[in-house]
């Protein structure tokens, strides 16, 4: 079918309509280019959810003993889980799942209903007044930052949902969420002493005061209308309640005679935001799905100017985060880098084949991304940095069937052809073999494509884009190319016969290379042994070459993790943070300083995952002026003096998935004392380990902890138990809550409890009157408080209690290497384990090893569609897998270039490695297409292969040359410089062994078979 109808004569048959489409296109495409949404990342599904549970008065061994773990084992059923992670604090626990990263996207949705589910049936069964909540959204990504400062929490707060409304009326805002709103409350804080001569406690109080605050319908009277009747008293202030009368054994007694009444923060606050040091409000603002980010991030900024205009004098509003600077500054790095991509395809063209062929090559690229736009455009493909990262990736890519189109043509016509002659050869002769070479191209990221995995979906734009480049400029070289080398190029020097081969290149270049591969096939054996050798060399040298998961962000921005002994005082937490505020305020490296106490800091950035809540832990969110003096920072932080038992987690931004810590060890068993003992061993190894650094673990060491021992004779003789006395003090010291007062559209809640001097002074805790059968009595004759200790929180993993040993790493050091010279270490204390105790290597050694194995399970399935292609193409088994062997040659340069540079190989790099695969493939399939060609014409076997090489080696030399050239700029960038060192290195020794030692295999292979002339290749 290839014969009989020609493609490229037809477009050139076609001139008006081929003129028609090309302008189309790039005009279509030009328009759809800057229509396609902008986002700094592509998205991609969090597989993780929460579930919290509070248990009033629980300890964290009761919390997870009782709560946590029958949580775990009916979560346990839902297939689709992979881990859960809880800890367990007094009162609360939070369980963290994870579903397995090979769970298909379109499927999450239903399994978080499936497990709210499962929730709701197990909370049934966990004791009385344990209450769970389960919440998934944790996906939005807040890229637009606001802190309002300069006024209490309250008038803040109600600026900023004026600001929200604002944010959300303009296009493509999604979420707008305030941050930092501090409940308030009514505080009644009694005085027991004299609470006790008034016959009352602390939950008769409550109780009083709770029948005022409801609703009092009394019912609805039919007078020819409805007129509903309702009963006053309703309290609704501080005045009121003051007033409000409790029945005591003296009588009616006023609220104000026994408690102070005022209004106030939630004490202590569930968590604090500051700026600058000041207290703050932050709105962070999401995009929606799809969105253009550029105009967005301007629609924020007039918006936020106005709004700042208007303020109350002394308020300011800030934006800390802008996500449009970014997206602007990536795709103006794409547009520099299409120019001096262009440039390079320019000038590679004009010198090798003339400024005429140089200016149809360069045409290609705008129409074959034109296509491209179009495509990304119907499969809602934004530009992000993945698939930016595509386009420039193929643009080093998309000029080899260019090349090699107009590069036949020129040929032709040097032999005398017509221009419509030449045209019509660049289907019959190069067409499907170039076809099939773009498609192995495209066939090798297929792993990427179809991965099951987040990292696999987080880079799986590469695929789709690359592909749809790579069959597009297929499509430009036999339609367009055609058709502009039929107007463009010039005339044919003399007319030869139709039978004549194509000529050979006779300059003295030639020449060299011509001898050369006399040389080589004389001394084929030799030549593949050195090849082999080579090839086992990178194999081993792989080995010396750093491992790397994603690197490092070039964003200013560093987040600290303010880490506490679990169970500190969120104030004492607020303390610390106030003191490594004071020293980083007026620091010329620092632009803006939000610190997050209690909380994790907004999603700003797609690879950041917010801290769970705990008062023993903070965020700071510190923005740089510019990536050195982030460094700087880091330098400052470090040299900051703390209390002991403080720990900071110092982070710059990853590029990618990653852990909270890079290095993480997870000890597992079932007592806690043991594990302790054993992370402690686990601790000393990391801090032996040059480069580890902020070594920790996540459960603390014991604390004090107080018990009430109630007598259970007395509690008898007083008619009471352990329930009520347990509910009455943590009225008296926690707060009880007496209702709520309407407050707008908010409710304040009513707090009662003992006053804070009796609050802070255990020694008097025993006066805390208790309301028993028998009356009021002091909580000292119902038994005696001691002193214990017991671990603050509680990990588990699977059921299975677990203690963490984590560190961050050194600048310029990596995770891998850590856990590398470790290994010895942790062997040592994996011998001497005792029975039903482990170690686990978590962290981003973990996660590199899923995502790596989630394209390792697809090479198989890749491998057979590349070996189908090129059987399809040869119609030789043997043929073919020398083909697929070529892909190694690609090694030799790859390892040298990144041992050379000092380029870490990680999960990007591999995407480069797996790239380079398919475009040698594509080189060899050409070249071992003509030599079958030649062999049908009748040339004998050497004479074929070097015929074969010398008419490819201008093609791929200069395919080679353009994409290796096309990749330097890329090399400098902070995410793509690994893939890009790997590809030009892979080029240049793939190309140099593809025409140097790929020959000496063929004859070596094939020259028995093929020693007389047209013999069949069919082997």
């Amino acid at each position: 079918m290839m014969e009989r109808f020609n493609l490229s004569r037809w477009a050139v048959h076609h001139p008006a309509l081929i003129g028609f489409l090309m302008v189309t296109l790039f005009l279509a495409g030009g328009y759809e280019f800057n229509h396609l949404g902008r986002a700094e990342d592509p998205a991609f599904t969090l597989k993780n959810m929460i579930v919290s549970a509070q248990w009033p008065g629980a300890s964290a061994e009761q919390m997870q003993k009782q709560i946590a773990a029958p949580l775990e084992q009916g979560l346990r059923n839902v297939e689709a889980i992979d881990t859960l992670s809880t800890y367990c604090i007094a009162s609360a626990c939070v369980t963290q799942i994870f579903l397995k990263d090979d769970e298909l996207k379109e499927r999450v949705p239903a399994i978080w209903q499936q497990i709210r589910n499962k929730v709701s049936d197990i909370a049934p069964d966990l004791p009385p007044n344990a209450v769970l909540a389960a919440n998934d959204d944790y996906a939005d990504v807040y890229g637009y930052v606001f802190t309002l400062t300069g006024s209490e929490n309250a008038t803040l707060v109600k600026t900023a949902e004026a600001l929200q409304k604002t944010f959300q009326r303009i296009h493509d805002v999604g979420k707008v969420q305030i941050i930092g709103a501090m409940p308030q409350q009514i505080h009644v804080d009694v005085d027991p002493q004299q609470l006790s001569t008034t016959g009352l406690s602390i939950d008769q109080i409550s109780q009083a005061l709770r029948q005022r605050t409801g609703l009092a319908q009394a019912g609805v009277v039919d007078f020819t209308t409805e007129i509903p009747l309702s009963v006053s008293g309703t309290l609704d202030g501080v005045s009121s309640i003051e007033n409000a009368p409790v029945r005591g054994q003296p009588g009616i007694v006023r609220v104000r005679e026994i408690a102070e009444v005022g209004r106030d923060y939630s004490d202590p606050p569930p968590s604090l935001v500051r700026y600058g040091g000041k207290p703050a409000v932050v709105i962070a603002v999401a995009m929606t799905q799809g969105g253009d980010g550029l105009t967005l991030g301007k629609s924020l900024r007039q918006a936020a100017a106005q709004a700042a205009a208007e303020l109350p004098a002394g308020m300011k509003l800030t934006q800390v985060e802008d996500q449009s600077l970014v997206i602007q500054e990536a795709v103006n790095t794409f547009l520099i880098k299409f120019l001096v991509a262009l440039t390079v395809v320019l000038l590679v063209a004009f010198v090798s084949l003339g400024w005429r062929a140089g200016i149809i090559v360069a045409l290609s690229v705008p129409l074959t991304l034109s296509g491209v736009a179009l495509y990304m455009g119907a499969k809602n493909i934004g530009l992000d940095r993945i698939s930016l990262g595509a386009l420039i990736l193929s643009l080093g890519l998309l000029v080899d069937d260019a090349i090699i189109s107009i590069e036949a043509m020129v040929v032709q016509l040097e032999l005398g052809r017509s221009r419509e002659e030449a045209a019509s050869y660049a289907w019959t002769h190069t067409a499907f073999p170039m076809l099939t070479g773009t498609l192995l191209t495209v066939v090798s990221f297929l792993p990427i494509g179809l991965a099951n995995s987040t990292t696999g979906e987080y880079a799986g734009e590469i695929f789709w884009v690359s592909g749809a480049a790579l069959l597009f400029s297929w499509i430009v070289a036999v339609v367009f190319i055609p058709f502009l080398g039929m107007h463009l190029l010039p005339e044919p020097k003399r007319a030869m016969p139709e039978d004549t081969p194509s000529p050979t290149p006779r300059h003295k270049l030639s020449e060299k290379f011509q001898n050369i591969l006399h040389e080589t096939l004389h001394h084929n054996r030799l030549v593949v042994g050195i090849t082999l050798l080579l090839v086992a060399m990178a194999a081993g040298g792989m080995f010396l070459v750093d491992q790397q998961f994603f690197p490092q962000s070039d964003r200013p921005e560093l987040l600290v993790d303010v880490a506490m002994e679990p169970g500190t005082a969120i104030g004492r937490t607020s303390a610390v943070v106030s003191r490594l505020e004071h020293q980083l305020t007026g620091q010329k490296s620092l632009r803006h300083m939000e610190a997050h106490i209690g909380d994790g800091a907004p999603r700003f950035y797609l690879p950041y995952g917010p801290a769970t809540p705990s008062s023993a832990h903070a965020t700071l969110l510190l923005v740089a002026q510019n990536i050195h003096a982030r460094e700087e920072l880091i330098g400052k932080i470090n040299a900051i003096t703390l209390p002991v038992g403080v720990h900071l987690n110092i982070q710059r931004l990853s590029l990618g998935p990653t852990a909270d810590f890079p290095v993480q060890y997870r000890i597992i068993g079932s007592d806690p004392e043991r594990l302790r003992s054993i992370a402690r061993d686990v601790e000393a190894v990391l801090r032996d380990t040059n480069g580890a650094i902020a070594v920790q673990s996540d459960w603390g060491n014991r604390t004090p902890t107080l018990t009430f021992d109630a007598d259970p004779d007395r509690l008898a003789t007083f008619q009471t138990d352990r329930t009520n006395v347990a509910s009455q003090l943590q009225s008296a010291l926690s707060g009880e809550i007496a209702g709520d007062i309407p407050d707008g559209h908010r409710h304040t809640a009513i707090i009662v409890r003992a006053n804070a001097a009796f609050r802070s002074d255990p020694g008097r805790w025993t006066d805390i009157p208790v309301n028993t059968g028998a009356g009021v009595v002091p909580l000292g004759q119902l038994g005696a408080i001691r002193t214990t200790s017991a671990f603050p929180i509680l990990w588990q993993r699977n059921g299975e209690l677990c203690m963490t040993v984590q560190s961050n790493v050194e600048n310029g050091i990596q995770p891998s290497r850590i856990v590398q010279v470790a290994a010895s270490g942790i062997a040592t204390i994996q011998t001497h384990l005792p029975a039903g105790y482990r170690i686990e290597i978590g962290g981003d050694e973990e996660l590199s090893s899923t995502a790596d194995n989630a394209i390792f399970s697809l090479l198989p399935l890749t491998g057979a569609v590349v070996l189908l292609l090129l059987m399809v193409q040869l119609q030789s088994l043997s043929r073919s897998l020398l083909v697929i062997f070529s892909a190694l040659l690609g090694l030799v340069g790859s390892v040298g270039a990144l041992l050379v540079s000092g380029a870490p190989f990680g999960f990007v790099a591999l995407l480069g490695l797996i790239a380079l695969a398919g475009m040698i493939m594509r080189n060899t399939i050409l070249l071992v297409d003509q030599i079958q060609q030649n062999h049908r014409a009748g040339m004998l076997s050497e004479d074929a292969v070097i015929h074969a090489t010398m008419t490819r080696a201008r093609p791929v030399i200069l395919t080679a040359i353009s994409a290796m050239l096309a990749f330097i700029p890329l090399s400098f960038n902070v995410f793509w410089g690994p893939m890009a060192i790997t590809m030009i290195g892979g080029l240049a020794g793939g190309t140099l062994l593809t025409l140097i030692a790929l020959p000496a295999f063929y004859t070596l292979l094939f020259t028995q078979a093929n020693n007389q002339p047209g013999n069949s290749l069919h082997a």
